[in-house]
């Protein structure tokens, strides 16, 4: 009797398959063995903690705004305070800023009033709970706003942002003075990877309604960089176009975005975007008045964004992190460059390759920061001289130096 049942599973187990159930097994086994590389894990990007540079890498720019104590334990934080101290207040970047919106509910078009968490990383390296008038105070400081990808939660999210505001501090000369925003939106990870992804697709478009409200408070004088990834350069496309279109709907309440008399520079890293987005019936076309420096980091071997199609389906068209653009599509007086970092970065579609990168981190930090500031809170000043407009400009780009005489 045993070895009747042992025959009989056996020959369950070799009975062949149709095709189709094959077929589909096979992809799912197929799906779930890349899924570790397709998006970021839980923690962003896969990263328990992405340390900061050493203080020696550093080089800090302006002795006056890095006097960090050399010992700052987080004692017993005031009312408030988070508890935990962020490693990466070590990078000796103290004016870091953090707006949340996760908890607020989804929307469809850009809200009168928002109310998103806001907080900022004293001297000791924790997080102070603090307000909106506080982080838009010193109207003409200059803002860096660094917007996340998929499947952060808001620990990463701040820690990757701190890493980025070291770098720019460091590798950039008239940066030093920059104010650095993270956007911390609600891309945790949830449930089934391509589900999963097209919820933070749909949720990045709430997202940009979000932060167009923030950008709406900024005034027309105050330079302003974004760096977007993956998900984030979504959020930042559609934030530009909400505010074109409530400058041209009348808003009284909406600051001027197409004739600014400071600078916005835009950098997108693996963007996560439709390939035409830029293209001249694009979807963000109307956005590129706003944009005086367009920088497009895209990856030719990016294994997520070659599934990027099936997010959305009705997208048809590939991504422009994947891909790049044409430089044709960008109107002359825009400075534009694009790199395809896949020589640098492999297929990893994971922002931490971007930032182990000396090279790749010079290009974002000096196309964000160059010329935005000349001094303390100088306002905007003209582009350093060697800046580019080339299609495919080197990678190491010269020209730190602020040209107003920092």
């Amino acid at each position: 009797m045993r070895l009747d049942i042992f025959t009989a599973i056996r020959a369950g187990a070799s009975r062949r398959r149709p095709a189709s159930v094959r077929s589909t097994i096979g992809a799912i086994a197929w799906l779930a063995a890349l899924a570790a590389l397709l998006f970021p894990a839980a923690r962003g990007d896969d990263l328990p903690w992405c340390p900061p540079p050493s203080l020696d890498e550093l080089r800090p720019c302006d002795e006056a705004a890095v006097s960090f104590p050399e010992s700052a334990p987080c004692v017993a934080p005031a009312d408030g305070a988070d508890n935990t101290c962020s490693p990466a207040a070590t990078c000796r970047q103290r004016d870091v800023w953090s707006v949340i919106t996760r908890g607020l509910p989804d929307i469809g078009r850009m809200p009168t009033h928002a109310h998103p968490g806001v907080e900022r990383l004293d001297a000791r390296g924790c997080w102070q709970k603090t307000d909106l008038g506080g982080l838009l105070e010193n109207p003409r400081q200059p803002l860096l706003f660094f917007i996340h990808g998929n499947r952060y939660d808001h620990a990463s999210a701040r820690e990757q942002g701190l890493l980025l505001a070291a770098r720019t501090c460091a590798t950039c000369a008239d940066a030093a003075d920059v104010r650095t925003v993270i956007f911390s939106w609600p891309s945790d990870k949830q449930g089934i990877l391509l589900r999963d992804s097209r919820a933070k697709y749909e949720r990045a478009v709430t997202e940009g309604h979000y932060l167009a409200w923030l950008l709406s408070q900024v005034e027309p004088d105050r330079p302003v960089a974004i760096v977007g990834y993956s998900y984030g350069s979504l959020v930042a496309l559609e934030a530009l176009e909400d505010l074109v279109h409530a400058e041209a709907a009348g808003r009284s309440e909406v600051q001027t975005w197409t004739n600014r008399t400071a600078p916005l520079h835009v950098v997108l890293v693996a963007a996560a975007v439709r390939q035409d987005a830029f293209a001249p019936r694009g979807p963000y076309r109307e956005t590129l008045p706003c944009i005086d420096r367009l920088t497009v980091l895209y990856n030719s071997n990016d294994i997520a964004l070659r599934f990027f199609e099936y997010v959305d389906r009705s997208l048809r068209t590939e991504a422009l992190g994947h891909v790049g653009m044409p430089a044709t599509w960008v109107p002359r007086g825009i400075g534009f460059s694009q790199v395809d970092c896949a020589g640098i970065v492999g297929p990893s579609h994971r922002f931490k390759n971007y930032l182990a990168s000396s090279a790749l981190m010079r290009r974002i930090c000096s196309d964000a920061g160059r010329g935005l500031c000349c001094g303390p809170h100088a306002g905007a000043c003209p582009a350093a001289a060697g800046a580019t407009d080339a299609a495919h400009a080197p990678v190491l780009g010269a020209a730190n130096a602020c040209p107003c005489g920092h």
